[in-house]
């Protein structure tokens, strides 16, 4: 356990000056101070740890691999750390039950092995494999793997993870899904739209069931869809839906984001990195198991070789909370909560600076134009890690 420290910085949301004292890996208190003078890209931030909920890899660390291992789980809780994310969600994409099955026992098995890890990784979100099979709302997901729900596999994924799944995207345009979304609401599970081409009728029965959640709202989509109704429409007016973006710079335009995060509001928004194992590598050509040849430019865009279409998303969620403030025209201390305290409460309510919370901060320097944070210090349990 960590010894007593106190953590200092400027608040993001007062600019005034921060303290946290920690003491056993847990707040212990919170004290203010008078304002900061320092200006500029010198100020030091302090906000709570990065909350991802959609991790599919990073610096070639690889979740959907066939040969994921105990080590691979621990490299990339390793790289997510050295971002500033302390709370994330290994997210296993569509493929064969005995596939899903395996990354989900290798996952628990890291978590099991090494407490930190265990404290990083409080679930898992499956992307898949209850999918739309249209070319478009499908994206990179492998359409040989694409199936309906079934209460039984569910079963079977949290009977080798010791309950480990958190969290699921499907699309709600089969028959079973309000069925399997109840389950699995009963059962404590988050439940989210995505990669769909259901009605706007199929939508609203989904989260009448207890969906709950819209997975990378704007992406996962046809290219053209009816002017309306559409299901694009369906999750941005309905309150009960929380949505996750990309904000990336390639994913979504500045005006969509902006138009989409005015339409939830602030309360029901998160961000997401939908990072790929490619993310933090050098840019080039690359080969892939999915996606096949892809292109990492310099400005972090990672598309189909040769082609206008994207292959997956490389920038951490740090990036994507700089970029927030320039495309949503909010403040730091907004694109903060977007990827701390909104998507910690769907991942054990991570995200705060509370007495008696978890000590998970990071300390950082950013000006408005920047195109990242620059991380100064991360902390989980109030042990450094950076």
């Amino acid at each position: 356990m960590s010894k007593s420290r106190t953590v200092t910085g400027r608040d993001p949301a007062t600019g005034r000056s921060l303290a946290v004292s920690i003491a056993d890996g847990l707040i212990t208190s919170i004290g203010t101070g008078p304002q900061d003078e320092r200006a500029g890209d010198e100020s030091i931030w302090l906000a709570p740890g990065l909350v991802d909920l959609q991790v599919n890899g990073f610096n070639g660390h690889d979740i959907n691999r066939g040969d994921i291992t105990v080590a691979t789980v621990t490299a990339l809780t390793d790289a997510m750390l050295r971002v500033g994310v302390t709370t994330y969600l290994p997210t296993i994409i569509t493929a064969s039950e005995e596939a899903i099955v395996a990354a989900l026992g290798v996952i628990a098995a890291a978590r099991a092995a090494d407490a930190r890890i265990f404290h990083a990784i409080p679930s898992v979100h499956v992307e898949g494999p209850h999918l739309s099979p249209e070319d478009g709302p499908r994206g990179a997901h492998p359409r040989e793997h694409i199936r309906p729900p079934d209460i039984d596999e569910f079963q079977r994924w949290q009977a080798v993870s010791s309950n480990l799944v958190g969290l699921v995207t499907l699309s709600p345009h089969y028959p079973e899904a309000p069925a399997y979304i109840s389950a699995l609401t009963r059962q404590g599970v988050h439940v989210a739209i995505g990669h769909t081409h259901a009605s706007p009728a199929e939508i609203t029965a989904a989260v009448d069931a207890g969906a709950c959640l819209s997975t990378h709202l704007g992406n996962g989509a046809a290219a053209t869809l009816p002017r309306h109704p559409n299901f694009i429409w369906t999750q941005l007016s309905e309150d009960r839906l929380t949505a996750t973006f990309i904000t990336d710079g390639h994913h979504l335009p500045a005006d969509a984001f902006r138009a989409m995060l005015r339409a939830k509001g602030l309360e029901r928004a998160v961000l997401v990195s939908d990072v790929v194992a490619l993310g933090g590598l050098p840019p080039g050509l690359y080969d892939q198991p999915i996606g096949g040849r892809v292109e990492l430019t310099p400005n972090g865009r990672l598309g189909v070789a040769g082609t206008p279409f994207l292959a997956g998303a490389v920038r951490p969620l740090a990036d994507c909370v700089a970029q927030a403030t320039t495309m949503g025209g909010i403040t730091l201390a907004d694109a903060l909560r977007l990827a701390t305290v909104n998507p910690g409460r769907f991942a054990g309510n991570r995200g705060v600076i509370r007495v008696g919370a978890p000590a998970d901060l990071i300390r950082f320097q950013w000006a408005p134009g920047d195109s990242s944070l620059s991380l100064d210090a991360v902390f989980t349990r109030g042990e450094r890690h950076v």
